[in-house]
């Protein structure tokens, strides 16, 4: 079975927060953005759309002029080969935005929704600002002597890593969004099978 592999890169963020997957091609886009909010690590609290070649994809309950359902567009619709890309937004108030690269089309044995295979560096907190406010904060967090370093540090809380990555937990939540039939086979089996099948590129 075909899948495609997509990286995920974070635009404006500095190094870069980004994800490579693994997903159907014939998944609709309002579906891709579920798998989007897992894979980066979004709380799904803000608005979104995607802009394609063909226009832009939004789900109709946002009543956003100008956008096309995302219900019923599927990835490969607007996906065209290998080296095409879409822009994905997400929160319009802080302006996160993703580039969305089909690096290839693969072939795996195991029947999956979508897989986590690699990336790097934590999903910035929400509500913080988009990429500048985010920038703004690490150096924030980074100086004790900061006048705003204890307020900040209590608001984001002691568990925040930018630089931790969880690929299983990822996965793991992915297993949760395939249908039934593909729930049979564990995440961290088909990551497995996945991996032997998948050669991973450079970043």
């Amino acid at each position: 079975m075909q899948f495609f592999q997509i990286k995920i890169t974070l635009k404006d963020t500095k190094p870069p927060v980004w994800r490579r997957i693994i997903v159907a091609p014939d998944i609709k886009l309002d579906r891709f953005h579920d798998v989007l909010q897992i894979a980066m690590g979004w709380d799904n609290s803000h608005l979104h759309q995607f802009e394609t070649p063909d226009g832009y994809f939004a789900d109709p309950a946002f009543g956003l002029e100008e956008t096309k359902s995302s219900r019923k567009a599927t990835l490969q619709s607007v996906l065209y080969g290998p080296k095409s890309s879409l822009r994905y937004e997400y929160d319009f108030g802080d302006g996160w935005d993703h580039k969305i690269l089909l690096e290839k089309v693969v072939e795996l044995d195991e029947p999956v929704l979508a897989l986590c295979l690699a990336g790097a560096r934590s999903c910035p907190p929400e509500d913080c600002g988009g990429p500048w406010g985010y920038a703004n904060l690490l150096e924030i967090l980074k100086d004790p002597r900061h006048p705003e370093h204890k307020s900040m540090s209590e608001w984001i809380g002691s568990r925040f890593d930018p630089e931790s990555f969880d690929v299983e937990a990822i996965n793991k939540q992915l297993a949760r969004l395939a249908p039934p039939r593909q729930k049979k086979a564990s995440a961290k089996k088909a990551v497995s099978r996945s991996a032997k099948k998948v050669r991973l590129p450079g970043m």
